[in-house]
């Protein structure tokens, strides 16, 4: 058996959790999430625990049957507490602000760029050169996340751009330091 697969997942109290026909839909305090099961998996509600079954021991469906379950806990737990991602920006002049529907960004490009922010995510600038996306969808908000640090990723020889909140960047030596200072 799937070691995640089989164990029991505990619904709390302000979470409201459904399954029919394959459906599994969520709802709590923040939002309602749903989720389609793999045709091969099923799951059943007991005493306020989900239980996750698959159909056989074949290999798709013991990998389905981890994964199905950690679908489940990730929207029960979107829902109850939400999802933070942080990402912080380093470079001399750069800033961010949210102005409307949209993520104004300022990162020394000849223009200042403009990312839409999607429905189900909001997305705050606590400083200039702080952002904070939240949501209830753990996929989405790793995906809004990753696609604004894609925007001007950190840079290995001063560290410039966007990076996640404690991501250590790999500094390299620039040329100059490489060679001795002197050019060769």
């Amino acid at each position: 058996m799937s070691r995640i697969g089989k164990k029991a997942v505990i619904i709390p109290k302000e979470a409201k959790v459904e399954i029919k026909d394959g459906q599994v839909l969520v709802e709590g305090p923040k939002g309602k999430l749903s989720l389609r099961l793999h045709y091969r998996m099923s799951a059943e509600i007991k005493e306020s625990q989900i239980f996750v079954k698959r159909a056989s021991d074949i290999k798709t469906d013991k990998s389905l049957h981890g994964l199905s379950r950690a679908l489940i806990v990730n929207m029960i737990k979107g829902v109850t507490e939400g999802y933070v991602k942080e990402l912080e920006i380093i470079g001399v002049g750069f800033k961010v602000a949210v102005q409307g529907n949209n993520l104004n960004m300022q990162l020394g490009f000849s223009h200042p760029v403009s990312f839409p922010i999607p429905e189900g995510i909001k997305i705050e600038t606590p400083k200039a050169t702080q952002i904070v996306v939240r949501g209830i969808d753990k996929e989405k908000v790793g995906k809004i996340a990753s696609e604004i640090r894609a925007i001007y990723p950190p840079e290995p020889y001063k560290g410039k751009g966007i990076r996640y909140a404690g991501e250590y960047v790999k500094k390299k030596v620039g040329k100059a330091q490489a060679t001795g200072g002197k050019g060769a």
